[in-house]
């Protein structure tokens, strides 16, 4: 369960890498806490640093580094102290599946989104819950790597290796 002042590490590529949540969205029921899966509002606390030849944008400079500033400023995409939207897709908190299984991941971990809920980044680097599709985020899981399912058995990522 993430609240206010939670921290998240963020596992996309839009150049955050911990945000600390100030709300979330559309959760009345469980006041004020939301879980994976619920989108709120947070801070970016620490981003990727920006290189050098980005910060300068002399029009003195060759083509080349001109062509890299662009492209890393086309990869980060947040700064510290932005103020952005995110999905929860990742809880230290247990949630109890329907099968009786309860699931709890190491970390607390978002993905940053921007104001029409689309994703910021365009790559996912870690394991997020397979409960973000049935609420609405099919796009992130099908970016994930892995899924964390335990209606497989054995607790194993979704894979045709369960198929027998």
């Amino acid at each position: 369960m993430i609240g206010l002042k939670g921290t998240l590490n963020v596992i996309d590529n839009s150049g955050a890498l911990l945000v600390e949540c100030v709300n979330v969205l559309k959760n009345k029921v469980k006041n004020g806490w939301g879980g994976v899966g619920d989108e709120i509002v947070c801070v970016v606390k620490r981003a990727r640093p920006i290189p050098q030849g980005a910060q300068s944008s002399s029009s003195s400079s060759s083509s080349a580094s001109s062509a890299s500033s662009s492209a890393a400023s086309n990869a980060l995409k947040v700064r510290r102290g932005d103020v952005r939207r995110a999905v929860i897709v990742r809880c230290r908190k247990p949630v109890r599946r329907p099968d009786g299984r309860w699931v709890r991941f190491d970390d607390n971990a978002a993905v940053l989104l921007n104001n029409k809920r689309e994703m910021l980044g365009t790559r996912i680097g870690g394991v997020v819950s397979a409960d973000l599709r049935m609420k609405g985020w099919g796009k992130v899981v099908s970016l994930a790597p892995k899924s964390f399912t335990s209606d497989n058995g054995g607790g194993r990522a979704l894979g045709a290796s369960h198929l027998r």
